[in-house]
C-alpha cells in the first residue's frame, strides 16, 4: 500500500495502524501562513494559553522583535513545571551502518566513512565507561540498517543498558508496535524520532532510496510506540531541511495531537539544527541560534509540561542559556562516533558537535547559573 505523501509503497516488514493523526497535522500545517501574524496576534498569544493559533503566531516573523518577552513567559512555565532541574543524559551509538541515501546524513550508506557495529562485549564497555561518570540515563542509537542493527540487537543492547541505567532512551530506525513492545520488555522507557521534514515534497527529495523514503511509516512511529507500552516519545524536525516555521508547527502539532489521544504519554521535543559532517558541506547553519531559540520558546509557551533537549550540536554558550528558559534536558560527555568511549574508535560519527565538555564540566555550569543537574528522573523498581 501507499498512502498519500509516500514515494513508494510500504516494504513488507512495515506495520501500517488505523490513526487519522498524520492527515490532521498536514491539513492544519496546510492552512499556516507565517507572515499572516501581527504583533497583537504574538501579544494575544503571550497573554494566556496560546492554543494553536496563538502557537502559529509566536513561531511567525512578528514574534521575532518579542523574543524577551518570550523568554520571560517561557522561563516562568519552565520553572513552574520543572523547577530548576534540568536532566543530563548522553548518547551512545552502537552502530553507523545505514540503507538509507538521506543527503544531508552522514551515515549515508554511500559516503566514505568507517562503518562499525559494536560486539555485546563492547557495548558492555561502553556503558560501563559512561556510566562511571555518574550518568544514569542513556540514549542508544544506531544507523537505520535492520541486517546490521536488527531488533534482537537492538534488544541486546537495551538489556545491557539495565546493568548501569535507570532510565533508557532509544533513537533507532521506526519499528513496529509489537517490536517497541519487546525493547519495552526489555527495559527500554521512550523513543525518540525525528521527522526530519513534515514537507512531504521536500520529505521525498532528501530520501532518494531506503525504507525511509516511506514518509507515513516514520510518522505514526511515535503512535505505535506508545501502543507497544513505551511511557515516552520525543518529536523533532531537523531544522533547515525546509521551511523551519512550518517545520516546527507541524512538530508542536504532532506531539500535541499525540498528547491529546495519549494522555498517559510523556512527551518531549528535542532541538536539532542542521549540521556538518564527515566528507559533507560545512559552512553556516541555514537556521540561526535565534530562530532557534524562538522555535524552543514557541514549544514551552504551547506545550509547557513537555520536556526539551538541547544537544551538543549547539555551542556552549547557548545550550547554558536556553536551559534556564526552555530547555530541561541536555547532553554530556558526547561521543557521536561509534566505540570511542572506551578507548577505541571503532566508527565514524554522524555529525559535527560544538560541545565537547565532559560530564563534570556541564554539571558545574549548570550549577553556576543556579540550575540542579539531575542524573535520572525515574527509579526503576
Amino acid at each position: 500500500m501507499r498512502r498519500w505523501t509516500d514515494a513508494e509503497d510500504y516494504h513488507d516488514t512495515m506495520e501500517c495502524i488505523d490513526s487519522d493523526v498524520m492527515d490532521t497535522v498536514l491539513e492544519a500545517v496546510r492552512g499556516y501562513e507565517p507572515d499572516s501574524y501581527t504583533e497583537s496576534d504574538v501579544r494575544r498569544a503571550l497573554g494566556g494559553d496560546p492554543g494553536v493559533e496563538g502557537f502559529a503566531a509566536l513561531l511567525s516573523p512578528a514574534a521575532a522583535p518579542l523574543l524577551e518577552e518570550m523568554a520571560v513567559a517561557a522561563r516562568d512555565e519552565t520553572r513552574r513545571h520543572f523547577g530548576n532541574s534540568v536532566c543530563m543524559f548522553t548518547p551512545i551509538y552502537t552502530s553507523n551502518h545505514c540503507d538509507n541515501r538521506c543527503v544531508y546524513c552522514g551515515f549515508n550508506c554511500d559516503n566514505d566513512i568507517r562503518r562499525a557495529t559494536l560486539t555485546p562485549e563492547q557495548v558492555e564497555s561502553e556503558m560501563g565507561a559512561i556510566a562511571s561518570r555518574g550518568l544514569r540515563e542513556i540514549l542508544i542509537l544506531t544507523g537505520e540498517s535492520r541486517t546490521r542493527s536488527d531488533v534482537g540487537y537492538i534488544a541486546d543492547c537495551v538489556t545491557a543498558a539495565t546493568r548501569h541505567f535507570s532510565t533508557i532512551g532509544l533513537e533507532v530506525y521506526p519499528l513496529n508496535t509489537d517490536e517497541y513492545a519487546l525493547l519495552q520488555e526489555r527495559g527500554a522507557d521512550y523513543v525518540t524520532v525525528f521527522q526530519e521534514t513534515y514537507d512531504p515534497v521536500r520529505y521525498a527529495e532528501l530520501h532518494p532510496s531506503g525504507a525511509k523514503r516511506v514518509f507515513s511509516y516514520r510518522f505514526d512511529a511515535q503512535e505505535r510506540a506508545l501502543r507497544g507500552g513505551m511511557r515516552g516519545v520525543a518529536f523533532g524536525a531537523l531544522l533547515g531541511l525546509g521551511d523551519f516555521r512550518r517545520d516546527a508547527f507541524a512538530c508542536g502539532l504532532h506531539a500535541h495531537a499525540i498528547q491529546r489521544r495519549y494522555p498517559h504519554a510523556e512527551i518531549s521535543f528535542s532541538l536539532p539544527r542542521l549540521r556538518p559532517y564527515k566528507n559533507g558541506p560545512s559552512g553556516p547553519a541555514p537556521v540561526g541560534e535565534a530562530e532557534l531559540l524562538q522555535v524552543s520558546l514557541a514549544y514551552r509557551l504551547f506545550m509547557p509540561f513537555a520536556a526539551q533537549t538541547i544537544s551538543t550540536r549547539e555551542r556552549p554558550g547557548f545550550r547554558d542559556g536556553i536551559v534556564g528558559l526552555s530547555a530541561t534536558k541536555i547532553s554530556a560527555g558526547v561521543s557521536v562516533g561509534v566505540g570511542e568511549r572506551s578507548g577505541t574508535e571503532h566508527g565514524d560519527g554522524q555529525f559535527e558537535i560544538s560541545d565537547t565538555r565532559d560530564v563534570d564540566e556541564v554539571a558545574a555550569a549548570l550549577r553556576g547559573l543556579g540550575l540542579q543537574p539531575v542524573m535520572t528522573d525515574y527509579v526503576r523498581l
